[in-house]
C-alpha cells in the first residue's frame, strides 16, 4: 500500500475509463466510508453523497456539465451535495453559506484520495448546471450539488500537470 504522500503524488484527473472493469462494491464502500471520515464543522457532516451508477443518468449529467462525455463513461459518479440548513441550524448564516460547502468539498477530497489509494482513477467536476442536476436526480429540497467525482479504472495515465512553485503560493509571516 502506498503511503499518503505517494497517493497524493499519483492522483491524476482521469478522463478515459475502462469499460470492461466496473468498480467493485467493496472499493466503492471503502471510498464512501473514507469520505465520511473527514473533518466537518462541529462534526455534523452537512452534506450528502449521491451515488450514480445508472449509465443513462451519468450520460445526462455529462450533458449538464458542458458536454463532458467522460462522466457518462465512468462506471460511477459521486455527487457531493452541501446541506446548508443542517449547518445553519448550528452555525447560522456562516454555516449555511460556508461551512456546508466546506464540509462537502472536504468529503470530495477524501473520496478522491481514497479512490487513488484503491487503484482507481477519478476526476473532480465542478462545472455543471447545479439546478438541472437537482432536478435530474430528484434531490431532496435544499441540497446543493457542489462537486462531483467520476470514478473508475483508468484507461489512461496522463502526464503530470505542472504546479506553481511554493514561493508563488506560500507566504511566511
Amino acid at each position: 500500500m502506498w503511503d499518503f504522500f505517494e497517493t497524493v503524488r499519483h492522483r491524476h484527473s482521469i478522463r478515459r475509463f475502462r469499460s470492461d472493469k466496473p468498480v467493485e462494491q467493496e472499493k466503492l464502500h471503502a471510498i464512501l466510508e473514507t469520505a465520511t471520515a473527514g473533518p466537518s464543522a462541529g462534526d455534523i457532516q452537512a452534506y450528502r453523497i449521491v451515488v450514480v451508477e445508472d449509465a443513462a443518468r451519468r450520460e445526462a449529467i455529462g450533458h449538464l456539465a458542458g458536454e463532458q462525455a467522460f462522466i457518462g463513461e465512468a462506471p460511477v459518479l459521486l455527487v457531493f451535495c452541501a446541506d446548508p440548513e443542517r449547518s445553519a441550524a448550528e452555525y447560522g448564516e456562516r454555516g449555511r453559506n460556508l461551512y456546508a460547502v466546506q464540509d462537502a468539498t472536504i468529503a470530495t477530497t477524501y473520496a478522491q484520495l481514497a479512490a487513488c489509494a484503491a487503484g482507481l482513477g477519478s476526476t473532480w467536476i465542478g462545472y455543471f448546471d447545479a439546478e438541472a442536476v437537482v432536478e435530474l436526480l430528484q434531490l431532496e429540497r435544499g441540497l446543493l450539488p457542489v462537486a462531483m467525482l467520476s470514478v473508475g479504472y483508468p484507461a489512461e495515465l496522463p502526464e503530470l500537470s505542472s504546479r506553481r512553485p511554493l514561493s508563488e503560493i506560500v507566504e511566511h509571516r
